[in-house]
């Protein structure tokens, strides 16, 4: 199966909250859109990783994506490695997607700036025909995505370009809240964390409001661009 869009994130959840509006909306003009976690979220305060296995499954289905995998490398400690590269490489010669949406360049956690830098060379080094990854035991053929964007995440980054996703917030936030041990819950016993307090829940909808705002839409999710992307015309801009 060929992708459209493959989105890569360090740990469940992380492509949800970031551009889970995104994928619906493509999803819905017919685009196959694929996820690739890079960990299980093991080290996360609250919940565990068969928890977070189970939640990013629920998620998969309410977005209605047609493929996830986890590559069970370490949370927190993962290295940007010839080993986690080739991983990569081989999941994209396997769906050879045209967009890869992947990690924060820069963020609050650790992971996510590593994810970034990871899932960018992979796609480069993807599209070298003398690296030899097999699949099933067939050699692979060499592909690189056009396109790799960033997505983002904690920190308030200045977004290069912004997809307006009116009409799909409400889809975002159930696939996001269908990781009910990360998220706000007034009766849980677990941790506070970063993510889980009511300010950071409600923050997912009060920042893509804000990107709308800014177009003139209802609700819009921001990207970081590794190159200039271009247009034929310029009235092709809104």
């Amino acid at each position: 199966m060929k992708l459209d869009i493959l989105a890569i994130g360090a740990h469940p959840d992380d492509v949800e909250m970031s551009c889970g509006g995104t994928i619906a909306k493509e999803i819905a003009n017919g685009k196959k859109i694929g996820i690739l976690d890079l960990t299980r979220g093991e080290l996360g305060t609250r919940g565990s990783a068969e928890i977070r296995d189970e939640e990013s499954a629920n998620a998969a289905k309410i977005l209605g994506i047609h493929m996830r995998e986890n590559l069970g490398l370490a949370d927190g400690f993962f290295e940007n490695n010839k080993a986690a590269q080739l991983a990569i490489i081989k999941v994209i010669r396997k769906y050879r997607p045209e967009i890869i949406l992947c990690n924060a360049v820069e963020d609050r956690h650790i992971d996510h700036p590593k994810g970034s830098d990871l899932a960018s060379d992979a796609c480069f080094l993807s599209g070298l025909r003398r690296i030899e990854t097999k699949d099933e035991g067939e050699l692979q053929g060499a592909w690189r995505p056009r396109a790799v964007y960033h997505y983002i995440q904690w920190n308030e980054s200045k977004p290069d370009f912004v997809v307006d996703i009116t009409g799909f917030t409400e889809i975002k936030l159930k696939s996001v809240f269908a990781y009910k041990s990360q998220f706000y819950d007034a009766d849980s016993k677990e941790p506070l964390t970063a993510i889980s307090s009511k300010n950071a829940t409600d923050s997912l909808v009060y920042r893509d409001k804000n990107l709308g705002r800014l177009i003139g839409t209802e609700a819009a999710e921001g990207y970081t661009v590794e190159r200039y992307p271009s247009v034929d015309s310029i009235f092709d801009l809104k």
